[in-house]
C-alpha cells in the first residue's frame, strides 16, 4: 500500500511538469541576440573609422592601420564566439575623417575612449568563458587611447 502510494505520488507529480512545460522546451522563445553582438559592431566601426582616417591622412596611416586591423581581429573573434558570419570590411560605414589630422586622431581617440568603456563594462558582466577575451579587448583599447595622443 505505502508502495503504490508512493508510486502514485511520483507519477502526479511528474504529470504537472510535463503539462506546465518545464519538462517541454519546445515552447521556449527563441534567444535574444547575444549580448557581444553590440562589442562586435563598435570593434566594425573602430576599424572602418581608423582606415577611412588612415586613407583621409597618409601620414597616419603607420599609426592607424594597425590599428584598424586590431579591431578587425577583435571583430572576427567576438563574430566567431558569437557564431555570426563577419561582414566584409567594405560593408561597415564609418563618419567622415575631419580635414585635419590633428582632430582626427582626436575624434578617433575619444571613440577609443568610450569603446574602452563599453569593453570593460562587457567584461565585467560576462560569464568567465569570455571575460578573457573582452579584457584582452579593453585593454587593447586602452592602449590604443594613448597611442592616439
Amino acid at each position: 500500500m505505502l508502495r503504490a502510494g508512493a508510486l502514485l505520488a511520483l507519477g502526479g507529480a511528474a504529470a504537472p511538469l510535463t503539462g506546465c512545460g518545464l519538462l517541454n522546451r519546445d515552447d521556449d522563445p527563441a534567444p535574444g541576440p547575444d549580448p557581444l553582438t553590440p562589442l562586435l559592431d563598435e570593434s566594425l566601426r573602430l576599424a572602418a573609422g581608423h582606415r577611412d582616417a588612415a586613407a583621409a591622412h597618409p601620414a597616419l596611416a603607420g599609426l592607424l592601420t594597425p590599428i584598424a586591423e586590431a579591431h578587425r581581429a577583435h571583430a572576427a573573434e567576438l563574430a566567431r564566439l558569437i557564431g555570426v558570419p563577419l561582414p566584409s570590411a567594405s560593408a561597415t560605414a564609418s563618419p567622415a575623417a575631419p580635414g585635419d589630422p590633428a582632430a582626427a586622431r582626436a575624434a578617433l581617440r575619444e571613440d577609443e575612449r568610450a569603446a574602452r568603456e563599453a569593453a570593460t563594462r562587457a567584461c565585467a558582466a560576462a560569464p568567465a568563458e569570455r571575460a578573457a577575451l573582452l579584457a584582452s579587448i579593453a585593454a587593447a583599447r586602452a592602449t590604443h587611447v594613448e597611442a592616439l595622443r
